[in-house]
């Protein structure tokens, strides 16, 4: 079954899974567990519906505004250090993670074109996407490069090529933590029959976050058990090659610093934001910001080097973001500023490039060339 968006049967069918996985559960869900039901449940959660999530703002019926939606030079751009990489680690292909609505991929084959109309030709566009609606969606967009693109709904075994994964990690579901008392407790869902409501429900844990939070204040935070077992897979299984993962997120000792003691998860629909996932499952999405630190240990774990981090703002400077924009029409250079600008999307995102330690000598991205911050991981 596809939900058709908005659709209240549905998404009490949806509720009716989860009620029933708490019930098989012992009465507790793990929130990791309910996150990936609520996003990922085949024709039901946010991701699987069908609905026209990504957009410019309110009215158009979207959800919230990614980089490449909001403006081309995003993919533009990104192309050149793409391109960069696939000289660099004599590869021809590039793997997407989570397309979208395929906006990215289109700007990025353009840009990689303009680069280079010859060479392009031979350049392999992957595209691994789980839901089949955004799928179709992509398909659509991405017609005049039929030729070029593949769709998988898994990881292969062996990568070889440039990957790129534009707010993938930070919906990924994550581990919920709670210390009450000074005591730590793992946040899950349970069902209240009396008021007919998900609610939460902590239990006593011996998991801890990364870092030991100074104080004995309540305190709620994030880990990101997915997202870092993904880095390694793709790690384990990129030959040769080159990542970059981008994304709104902290290094660890600013993710998990003492005053942030409300975490970061949140919701999102209608260009509007709220802090309560058990409410309209389905309908909105859920999300939590990258810890970076963690990104970066669980790719060294698996032999990736780091081949540079730094804020999305800088990464797009480096890369010639704003080459020809003087000449360009108010609204796209109204746009394109958003991308760079500290107070817009410059500063709250990252940029972070991995490569197998190979693949890694002897080059540095064009989009690190400057402002670098791993020192900060």
């Amino acid at each position: 079954m596809q939900a058709a968006p908005g659709d209240p049967q549905a998404q009490g069918i949806l509720r009716e899974r989860i009620v029933a996985d708490i019930a098989a559960a012992g009465g507790w869900l793990a929130f990791e567990r309910f996150m990936a039901l609520a996003l990922y449940a085949p024709g039901l959660g946010y991701y699987t519906r069908g609905a026209p999530v990504f957009g410019k703002g309110p009215g158009d019926g979207s959800d919230f505004v990614t980089a490449p939606v909001l403006s081309a030079r995003f993919g533009a751009t990104l192309a050149r250090a793409v391109a960069q990489a696939l000289r660099a680690t004599d590869t021809r292909a590039v793997w997407e993670f989570g397309a979208g609505n395929g906006a990215l991929a289109a700007q990025v084959l353009a840009g990689l074109a303009a680069a280079d109309p010859g060479g392009a030709q031979a350049v392999r566009y992957h595209i691994v996407e789980l839901a089949a609606a955004l799928r179709e969606r992509q398909a659509e967009r991405l017609a005049p490069w039929t030729d070029r693109v593949t769709w998988h709904d898994r990881l292969p075994d062996v990568l070889e090529g440039v990957l790129i994964g534009n707010e993938v990690l930070d919906a990924m579901p994550v581990t919920l933590l709670h210390r009450v008392g000074g005591r730590w407790h793992e946040r899950g869902v349970a069902w209240d029959a009396s008021t007919a409501r998900l609610v939460w429900a902590d239990r006593l844990t011996d998991r801890r976050p990364p870092l030991e939070i100074p104080g004995e204040h309540d305190y709620l935070t994030e880990v990101h058990t997915q997202a870092e077992a993904f880095v390694r897979t793709v790690g384990e299984r990129l030959w040769r090659g080159a990542a970059f993962f981008i994304d709104y997120g902290f290094p660890e000792h600013e993710y998990y610093h003492p005053q942030r003691a409300m975490g970061t998860l949140m919701c999102h629909r209608a260009h509007r934001a709220d802090a309560d996932p058990l409410s309209d499952v389905g309908s909105k999405d859920i999300t939590a910001h990258v810890n970076f630190t963690g990104i970066a240990l669980a790719a060294q774990q698996v032999g990736l080097e780091v081949l540079g981090y730094t804020s999305q703002g800088r990464f797009l400077l480096n890369a010639g973001v704003l080459d020809g924009l003087d000449e360009a029409p108010l609204p796209e250079r109204v746009a394109a500023l958003k991308l760079v600008h500290e107070h817009e999307m410059g500063e709250l995102f990252k940029v972070i490039g991995l490569a197998p330690r190979a693949s890694s000598r002897g080059w540095v991205p064009m989009g690190f060339a400057h402002g670098d911050r791993t020192h900060t991981l």
